[in-house]
């Protein structure tokens, strides 16, 4: 959200330009009626909607279980549509977009979501009928090289893991998987990452309506690393993810988006590295699915060298979850100091099933700013990522706080049985309570740097409030004199 200036209008101001007046002279009325709204038709309004925001997996061998890229294939779900566009950032809205508009930072990278007005008009155009409008409004039809559209553009590698066959009515599984070898000849940054789950489940079938609907893969929290290297680390999974041989990615969960690394950070990946994970979380979609991974990597340039560093500090509560049976609006919190100053580049909420919503905060001394709020549905988690101009930036020192809300009632149709307590564990009936957000951290030059561009940016003064970075309107501080300079001073 860019910065605000409050400009207030004042009782004499008002009597000073003739308020009063307004009033003495009355309006012209004409007896000409107001010209009808315009309609709403599908192929002028509806359609480039669809195809921005929906069609890329409601398309023909797509991952949704309808495809929506003609009239024909459209006009039956108008009604549907309209609800599910008009529900506002919670568990079932389309695109799955949780995001609320009304307050914090709102410059995300690739938001799907659609505004009031396209949401209105939705809606308008399904209580009209849902008319076609004319033909030669149609914008001209998108084309789909594959059914595995890339959103990080044609990856440089990709890497799949060992197919897994997941039964009907298997329980939920939790542990590793077999270890699976990049083939890369030589180290590579990454500037972008996307992880695929690839199955033989009919998307257009009636499958199971569960948690992740006709996918089997929950999460799979992972790492790359050189096996070989330390034989002792390489027989203990959780060590290896640890080991500083090894380089963490984000955690890849059920209708995750891609993943985009700032500019300066970009990720090591080794050559001769392998894929490992001991805590992939496996469950049943209703139906025998043999199912794997692809992990898409898209690299940067040869010869380019990061020159910011990962932050070092988690946030999260993993340890004394507390859910209530048979009760909604319970509240988790979670704090963490910043030891460094940090550039936050993603918020992605992680909960389990009765999770709904989630907030972000920054205490900076005695203000608190709410950098983010979004609504969480745990069959198709969401990563938000900011745009550059709109990354928060905070000093060391800053409090980030953490605020998770969750709903364990029959409201809630992802909860299996509101009427258990739920504590912290890996299962989908159990619970966590992290953000799995993207960070870096700056050095004091770097932070001003990144400040000054911002500032740029905004145009912002020194009354000006930037949402997600408390000090970008205060004064540089002035460079520190060497101490040669100041023995001549002297």
């Amino acid at each position: 959200m860019k910065h605000r200036k409050s400009i207030g209008v004042g009782a004499g101001l008002l009597a000073a330009i003739g308020v009063v007046g307004v009033f003495a002279r009355p309006a012209t009325i004409s007896a000409q009626q107001p010209a009808a709204a315009p309609a709403v038709t599908y192929t002028k309004d509806i359609a480039p909607i669809l195809q921005r925001s929906c069609e890329g997996c409601h398309r023909k061998d797509g991952v949704a279980p309808m495809s929506l890229s003609t009239y024909e294939e459209v006009r039956p779900w108008a009604r549907a549509i309209k609800q599910r566009t008009g529900i506002g950032p919670h568990a079932g809205v389309m695109p799955p977009w949780y995001a609320e508009k009304n307050i914090g930072i709102q410059e995300y990278r690739d938001d799907p979501s659609l505004s009031d007005e396209e949401v209105a008009k939705v809606a308008k155009w399904a209580d009209s009928g849902a008319p076609q409008g004319n033909p030669a409004d149609m914008p001209p039809a998108k084309v789909y090289q594959d059914n595995k559209v890339w959103s990080i553009g044609k990856p440089d590698l990709i890497v799949k893991t060992t197919d897994i066959v997941v039964k009907a009515n298997s329980p939920d599984w939790w542990g590793e998987i077999p270890r699976v070898p990049t083939g890369l000849t030589e180290d590579r940054y990454v500037v972008a990452m996307e992880v695929k789950e690839v199955n033989d489940v009919d998307s257009h079938g009636s499958g199971r309506a569960t948690v992740g609907g006709r996918f089997v893969f929950h999460h799979m929290i992972w790492s790359t690393r050189v096996l070989g290297e330390n034989p002792e680390v390489d027989a203990d999974p959780i060590a290896s993810l640890t080991d500083d041989g090894s380089t963490s990615w984000p955690v890849h969960e059920v209708g995750r988006n891609a993943d985009f690394f700032d500019p300066d950070s970009a990720r090591l990946l080794k050559a001769g590295s392998s894929i490992v994970s001991d805590s992939v979380h496996l469950h049943s979609n209703g139906a025998d699915t043999t199912a794997h991974l692809e992990i898409g990597f898209k690299f940067a340039p040869k010869g380019f060298k990061p020159a910011y560093k990962r932050a070092s500090y988690s946030l999260g509560n993993g340890v004394d979850i507390d859910i209530r049976p048979m009760e909604t609006n319970q509240e988790l919190h979670a704090y963490a100091v910043l030891p460094e100053n940090t550039k936050i580049l993603s918020f992605e909420p992680h909960l389990h099933a009765p999770g709904t919503r989630m907030c972000l905060e920054a205490i900076w001394g005695y203000n608190i700013q709410t950098l983010s709020c979004v609504g969480y549905d745990h069959n198709w988690v969401r990563a938000y990522d900011f745009t550059e101009n709109s990354a928060p930036l905070l000093p060391k020192g800053t409090i980030v706080h953490i605020i998770g809300y969750f709903d364990n009632t029959p409201a809630n149709k992802n909860v299996p049985d509101p009427r258990n307590w739920q504590g912290s564990g890996n299962r989908s009936v159990a619970n966590m309570f992290i953000d799995l957000g993207n960070r870096v951290s700056l050095t004091d030059e770097q932070f001003q740097a990144e400040m000054a561009k911002r500032r740029e940016y905004y145009k912002a003064t020194k009354p000006d409030v930037i949402i997600g970075c408390p000090l970008c309107t205060l004064s540089a501080p002035a460079p520190r004199a060497s101490t040669q300079q100041q023995q001549q001073q002297q």
